[in-house]
């Protein structure tokens, strides 16, 4: 009895001790991966908001796959011809929300329309392209509503000779893109043109109402959002890092 007593210590010892062996050897091979080392895209230069980022701008770092998230980006083509939404530093890791390559097209439940001029009643000289507006309807047999809820995005807008608004020295789109408040502020009082065709991203629901508003007789009032600098204050106070 003994005999067999002292055989299960030893059997159930051996396994135990095979259990930490292998416990043992998933520690060391996970903090071996984590160890491992991945390489990252990161820009050569310092890239400003707004510009164009191509292969050339880029380069790798080595990083610790622990250190990895799945927001980096791996490869440049991943990177390259889009735009950069916010400033990139040298040997910074890039990541998926810095980045987008057509910010002012629609998205996939929008489409771009351009307001019949015949369909607009007013419409505020401050608005550039990127720019969210409140749209509004009015008229002598149309009460006076605001038609949706959330802003809208400007497309473009174009003077008589079909040139976009703008101040030709330092745009809007790049002054949004910079997070400067002053000079998004000076590109509305310095157009170079005024506004007589606006353009902007609408669902097909959003577009028919509009359009079955105004055709009975209605008037749309586009008035500049607040909205445009609050993306501004919230770049600045860090927002955009939860993207």
């Amino acid at each position: 009895m003994s005999k067999k007593r002292n055989t299960a210590v030893s059997l159930a010892a051996a396994l135990l001790s095979g259990v930490l062996v292998y416990s043992i050897y998933v520690v060391q091979l996970r903090h071996v991966q984590d160890e491992e080392m991945v390489r990252v895209v990161v820009p050569n230069r310092y890239i400003a908001a707004g510009e164009r980022v191509t292969s050339d701008d880029l380069s790798y770092m080595q990083l610790a796959r622990s250190s990895v998230n799945d927001s980096m980006l791996l490869q440049p083509a991943d990177v390259d011809g889009w735009e950069a939404v916010v400033p990139l530093g040298v040997d910074e890791p890039v990541l998926k929300w810095k980045l987008d390559r057509y910010r002012l097209m629609p998205n996939r439940s929008e489409s771009t329309f351009q307001i019949p001029r015949n369909y607009v009643l007013s419409v505020s000289n401050g608005i550039r392209a990127g720019d969210r507006v409140m749209l509004y309807a009015t008229g002598e047999n149309t009460p006076s509503v605001r038609l949706f809820d959330e802003p809208i995005t400007v497309a473009s807008v174009k003077s008589s000779s079909n040139l976009e608004v703008d101040n030709v020295d330092k745009s809007n789109l790049m002054s949004l893109a910079d997070n400067d408040k002053d000079r998004m502020y000076a590109s509305r009082r310095d157009a170079n043109a005024m506004i007589e065709y606006v353009n902007l991203n609408l669902t097909e629901a959003q577009w028919l109402r509009i359009d079955e508003l105004c055709k009975s007789g209605g008037k749309l009032v586009i008035a500049f959002s607040p909205q445009s600098f609050d993306m501004v204050d919230a770049a600045n106070s860090g927002g955009g890092d939860q993207q």
